[in-house]
């Protein structure tokens, strides 16, 4: 069973719970400032009331003492009604003089002088039940004042269901107003994470496309930045793929035709050996030829296998301490017919002792392949000149020839698997096209580099780099 969840669901399941989380934490901020801003302004006007109250029975105790009473108890009513608090006037003693509550639970007869000590001749504030003497804990505010000689206290008093009705209408508020953002929330986070995953959509089709064959699919073109991104990364790697698929083709068909091309030929002469074609004064010669072909086979199976060891990391150097005269000279002796038939002027081995730490038999094939490449292109009464420039870690050799040259187009194709420069002059009947190729990836695998340049009708010359010590990289 598959549990993976899509982009999709996360990216939408994730945002509404960042929303909904959002929600709760701003609902609980706005009930507690709620909350506390109930609590300051209820304190205030219970507050203003208490004093406003105290000064109003404080005139009428002095204007009118018989009768101060009645004026008292309706201005109480008034506040009482106007601030929704109810208010107490009680004597020094605590007894309750009057109390604008009908409430059982808040309508003591007296209060104990403990339930009086917090409130002085200003106004305080305090949270409790006035040591017992109301039946729950209230918010209540007082203060003590003089009238006519006698001492009394004014009270006023608010129960906290009150606090909590106000809080249960600001969250029923908070929760539909919540719910209806969040309703609208949760469609626009749909429909944007639908557009956001759109562009991944369409590089999925294309992967697909792609994954079939077809590499002529691209990834559009997007406004935003990191899409740009993906897609133009997308793109090039579609390019690369097309161009691998490309050279693989290039290469299935040049090793088939390179392979075809010499057992055509040797099927050709054995028959007409075997079935008396050619006469037996010519037998040697077409044997021969058979021979060549053979070789060449050989020099192509070799050539392919030393690359795949090299691309797949099976071919290790083994790097040993050698004069790099010791490759060329054994080249040179193993075309030393070649060379004398040429008339070819071999230049720059008059040195010194030249150092490489390097892999002897890979350095071989190397010098061989560039030597054979030299001979095989250069003039008749012309010149190789070797060239070797110590630089740091490395010395950087030259193999140079005089003779015809590449051209410009030439140059980048050179180290191309299966290219010949000369394959529609027909010069090299031999060659597999792979020899540059070895050349360059043997160099790579020694950390060197190699580079070509060539004047058309003058020279062409191979410049590259091997080590000449052992390095800690």
């Amino acid at each position: 069973m598959n549990k993976r969840k899509s982009i999709v669901f996360k990216y939408f399941a994730l945002c509404t719970a960042v929303i909904l989380i959002s929600f709760i934490c701003l609902g609980a901020v706005l009930l507690l400032v709620s909350s506390r801003y109930f609590i300051d302004e209820k304190k205030n006007l219970m507050v203003k009331n208490t004093e406003a109250l105290v000064e109003f029975t404080q005139q009428r105790l002095t204007e009118d003492p018989a009768h101060w009473k009645g004026a008292v108890t309706t201005k109480m009513h008034e506040y009482s009604i106007s601030s929704n608090a109810d208010y107490i006037m009680c004597s020094a003693s605590g007894d309750v003089i009057y109390n604008t509550s009908s409430d059982p639970v808040s309508n003591p007869t007296t209060i104990a002088h403990e339930g009086l000590e917090p409130f002085g001749e200003e106004c305080s504030y305090a949270y409790g039940s006035c040591s017992g003497a109301f039946g729950q804990d209230f918010h209540i505010t007082g203060m003590s004042f003089k009238g006519n000689g006698p001492v009394y206290y004014m009270l006023s008093y608010s129960s906290k269901t009150q606090q909590e009705d106000y809080m249960w209408n600001i969250t029923e508020v908070f929760i539909i107003s919540m719910l209806g953002v969040l309703a609208v929330a949760i469609f626009l986070i749909y429909i944007v994470t639908l557009k956001f995953t759109d562009p991944i959509k369409e590089i999925s089709e294309v992967s697909k496309k792609i994954g079939n064959g077809d590499f002529s699919v691209t990834v559009p073109e997007y406004d935003v930045e990191e899409y740009a991104q993906l897609a133009n990364a997308f793109n090039e790697m579609a390019a690369s793929l097309k161009n691998y698929d490309t050279m693989r083709n290039s290469f299935l068909a040049n090793v088939s035709h390179e392979l075809r091309t010499p057992m055509t030929s040797m099927s050709g002469f054995v028959d007409g050996l075997l079935d008396g074609t050619i006469p037996k004064s010519e037998e040697r010669h077409y044997l021969k030829i058979i021979s060549s072909e053979v070789h060449r086979l050989a020099r192509l199976v070799r050539s392919m296998l030393n690359l795949a060891k090299i691309e797949a990391g099976e071919l290790k150097p083994n790097l040993t301490t050698f004069s790099v005269l010791e490759p060329i000279v054994d080249t040179l002796v193993t075309f030393e017919p070649r060379l004398e038939k040429k008339r070819i002027d071999i230049q720059g081995l008059d040195v010194d002792r030249v150092n490489l730490y390097a892999d002897n038999d890979l350095v071989h094939q190397v010098m061989y392949n560039l030597i054979e490449n030299a001979i095989k292109f250069v003039d008749d009464g012309g010149y190789i000149r070797f060239t070797f420039t110590p630089s740091g870690d490395m010395t950087v050799i030259s193999i140079k020839n005089s003779g015809e040259g590449l051209s410009e187009d030439e140059l980048p194709l050179v180290f191309d698997r299966f290219y010949k420069t000369d394959k529609s002059r027909g010069l090299d009947k031999t060659g597999v096209g792979l020899g540059l190729n070895i050349v360059r990836s043997i160099i790579r695998l020694h950390g060197g580099k190699i580079m070509v340049r060539s004047v058309k009708g003058e020279y062409t010359e191979f410049i590259f780099t091997l080590p000449n010590k052992p390095t800690d990289e």
